[in-house]
């Protein structure tokens, strides 16, 4: 198992995935999770790999697409009796089989990535400072040569961006400055990045967007084109403005990653995660259950509700108020 984990966490690495690691570190029998069970939690929720069974799974993915929200790795507790402790993320067990688990989780993240469009002085700057930073570079722009961009990882010399992946971590510099403005900010206009910015006036700025409407992008995406680019901290020269551009780069991933606000002892969450049609959760432990062999269910509000044991049904049947919440969630 630990060689298939490793050899699926590195074919991910290499395809540039977002994913999150979760290892169990610690238990208390009985339950089915033991130090050393390994899972690969992926972007959309899904699971890859085993820590432990029903109750285990939905705090693991919940605190795992956290995780790669605020890129913060954090120890997660499951336990039947409250047992808070600082540093540690506290849950209750629901499920019948008691026991503890603690489970190291680990967000796992691609380097941010710098798609220059250009070849300007302020181009060449922001390649080096950004490689000085730690971030993956790439660099498109006709005539451009390798004495400019001695340190990039990619660079091309056409507009061809089929081997690029353009994610969340993409952030793209439009820094032509007069060879090829509108094709190129069009062309980054056209990705799906959150971050597209373009080095320009104001003026200049917006006889492009006008191009840039003309030639059928839609005006909302225009709208979320920052010109000029970087952060207003009154730079001129194009090393000032190359760490203004930075500094707006580092501000937007540090914005996104702000933590949310944790209670110390949580209930087992209902996730807001997607699943197929034959499937519902339980909506006292969370866990996903086939509903074309459900054995356990009950009806409320004119609707069948599934669980995965009599345990779960038998909870929910006494005090059904207590998940109607959960269910409508």
């Amino acid at each position: 198992m630990f060689d298939r984990f490793l050899n699926k966490a590195a074919e991910l690495l290499a395809k540039g995935e977002t994913f999150v690691t979760a290892s169990v570190v610690r238990f208390q029998a009985p339950i089915s999770g033991k130090p050393g069970d390994k899972a690969i939690i992926f972007a959309d929720g899904k699971m890859w790999g085993w820590i432990g069974g029903g109750c285990a799974q939905p705090v693991v993915i919940k605190e795992a697409l956290k995780a790669l929200a605020d890129g913060k790795p954090r120890l997660v507790r499951i336990s039947p009796t409250a047992s808070p402790e600082g540093g540690i993320v506290d849950y209750t067990m629901t499920c019948h089989s008691g026991g503890t688990l603690d489970i190291y989780i680990e967000p796992v993240l691609p380097k941010p990535h710098i798609l220059i469009f250009g070849r300007s002085p302020l181009a060449q700057t922001l390649a080096r400072l950004g490689k000085t930073v730690g971030y993956r570079i790439s660099v498109v722009a006709s005539g451009a040569d390798q004495e400019q961009f001695p340190d990039v990882d990619l660079l091309r010399a056409d507009s061809n961006l089929g081997e690029l992946k353009i994610g969340r971590e993409t952030f793209i510099v439009v820094s032509t400055q007069g060879e090829g403005d509108e094709e190129a900010l069009e062309q980054a206009a056209r990705t799906n990045a959150a971050y597209v910015a373009f080095v320009a006036s104001k003026v200049k700025a917006q006889k492009v967007f006008e191009y840039l409407r003309k030639a059928g992008v839609p005006s909302e995406r225009v709208s979320q084109i920052r010109a000029p680019a970087g952060l207003d901290i009154h730079a001129s020269t194009p090393e000032e403005i190359a760490v203004s551009i930075l500094a707006e780069i580092i501000q937007l991933r540090s914005n996104r990653a702000k933590p949310v606000a944790e209670s110390k002892k949580s209930a087992l969450p209902v996730l807001n995660l997607p699943v197929l049609n034959n499937e519902a959760r339980d909506p006292v432990c969370g866990m996903l259950v086939n509903v074309s062999g459900a054995k356990y269910k009950s009806e409320h509000n004119r609707s069948e509700v599934y669980f995965c044991c009599a345990g779960c049904k038998q909870a929910f049947d006494r005090q059904p108020e207590k998940y109607t919440l959960s269910i409508s969630s």
